[in-house]
């Protein structure tokens, strides 16, 4: 009969092996080297394929500000020239409409949206506003800092739509229109919307 202290060191060996045949039959095999899987995939937004290309001449093409990464990037879109040449509040009207309607497929993809209200619209100066204002059907302060932006920025874009450096904006009330600016911090920080508030010449 073997002593009682024999048994429990040979006892105490077998559970070790045991353990470490259960952890081997997993297929767990432990490491101490760090593995680096690489950097996350990541998705570069705010450009469509073939961007600035296409069969459109450049006189059909007209630069519009979508909202991407929570800034405003330019995109081209096409305009015919029966819209362009409908006049000053007809160009309005059509690039308002641009940036109105949701954002193609293909931009949607690339993670550009709008901010501009789909019932928003744009209409003549009041009979007592300076040359050079256009009233909006919404206060341009009750807009998105979004909305304003990409409204000013897409107006700033066409000559005939800025007067003395600025686009001017009313909304559908007696309220003094104001100038608005579009600048590359505008751009970068669509919240900050340069104004001024003195009235153009003419």
């Amino acid at each position: 009969m073997r002593p009682a202290g024999v048994r429990r060191p040979l006892t105490g060996l077998a559970l070790a092996a045991a353990a470490a045949a259960l952890v081997t039959g997993c297929g767990i095999r432990s490491t101490t080297v760090p593995v680096d899987a690489g950097a996350a995939p990541s998705r570069v937004p705010c450009r469509t394929a073939g961007q600035g290309s296409g069969s459109q001449s450049a006189e059909e093409l007209v630069r519009v500000y979508l909202v991407c990464a929570s800034e405003l990037v330019a995109v081209d879109r096409r305009l015919p020239d029966a819209e362009r040449n409908l006049g000053r509040l007809g160009l309005a009207r059509a690039l308002l409409a641009q940036i109105r309607q949701s954002p193609l497929a293909v931009e949607r993809r690339a993670g550009f949206t709008t901010g501009v209200p789909s019932d928003l619209t744009v209409g003549e100066a009041a009979s007592d506003d300076p040359a050079g204002v256009l009233r909006l059907s919404a206060q341009p302060e009750d807009l998105s800092a979004e909305a304003l932006a990409q409204v000013v920025c897409t107006f700033a874009e066409e000559s005939a739509l800025v007067t003395d450096g600025s686009v001017w904006l009313g909304g559908p009330s007696d309220y003094a229109p104001r100038g608005y600016l579009c600048t590359t911090e505008t751009k970068a920080r669509p919240q900050n919307v340069p104004t001024r508030s003195t009235p153009p010449a003419g």
